[in-house]
């Protein structure tokens, strides 16, 4: 797994990459201390993970992540600044590590990382109905999942969209307030139809029936706007005959 590290003081940066030494598997193949520099760099190499500080000169973490174009590699935030967090979320990085980062800690966000990159290239190499391959079937049209202290039942044809949330998944519904439970992703797919559920970013999966339109590379779904990743693109395009 190549990674590059973007901190702008360079004992952070030495921290970081003394454990992913530490780990092993991880390459790390630049760092910068100017943010500027490494966007043009990920802009033009092919990487898969990026530690970013949030709080630097010219231009933050956040605002790196905004300006980058075609695909764009896993992000994992290291920061001193813990209310950045829930922006981070929202731009689907994988994990938000608080300085001084534990060992344990580092270690369970690069396990987050690598599970991830698994499961895309599990899905990668679906074949689904529409392209003459199998898919399981699902008798039930419900299922349960553990919400806090109990056991909620779903309808499968209520669910809009499900997103990634740090350990979580919110599941949305149209006839209900959304769930949080505590269940990957390879999880709740092994719960639902596949010829009906599809993951189009690592960070959702959606209900094709529920789809209004597509618009460049995200996916509508009333008026809500969910990305399409760039290595699930060619595989939803299939499943949708787009």
């Amino acid at each position: 797994m190549k990674c590059i590290i973007i901190d702008d003081e360079p004992l952070a940066i030495d921290i970081i990459e003394s454990y992913c030494q530490a780990i092993g598997g991880i390459e790390v193949i630049s760092t910068f201390t100017n943010a500027i520099e490494a966007l043009d760099f990920i802009n033009n190499n092919t990487i898969d993970l990026v530690f970013s500080d949030i709080e630097m000169p010219n231009i933050s973490g956040i605002e790196l992540i905004k300006s980058l174009e075609g695909k764009i590699p896993y992000f994992i935030f290291t920061t001193a600044y813990p209310q950045y967090a829930l922006e981070g979320f929202d731009l689907n990085a994988v994990d938000y590590l608080v300085k001084p980062i534990p060992f344990p800690r580092f270690i369970k966000a690069v396990n987050r990382v690598k599970e991830m990159i698994k499961l895309n290239d599990n899905n990668t190499s679906i074949n689904f109905s529409s392209a003459g391959g199998e898919t399981k079937t699902h008798e039930d049209d419900f299922i349960f999942v553990k919400s806090e202290y109990e056991n909620l039942k779903i309808d499968i044809n209520s669910i809009k969209h499900i997103q990634g949330l740090k350990d979580y998944l919110k599941i949305h519904s149209e006839d209900a307030r959304p769930i949080l439970t505590l269940m990957s992703f390879k999880e709740i797919q092994s719960k639902l139809p596949e010829n009906t559920f599809i993951r189009v970013h690592r960070s959702y999966i959606v209900n094709v029936n529920k789809i209004t339109s597509i618009q460049k590379n995200r996916i509508v779904i009333k008026e809500e706007k969910i990305p399409i990743g760039e290595s699930y693109k060619s595989m939803v395009y299939s499943r949708l005959n787009i």
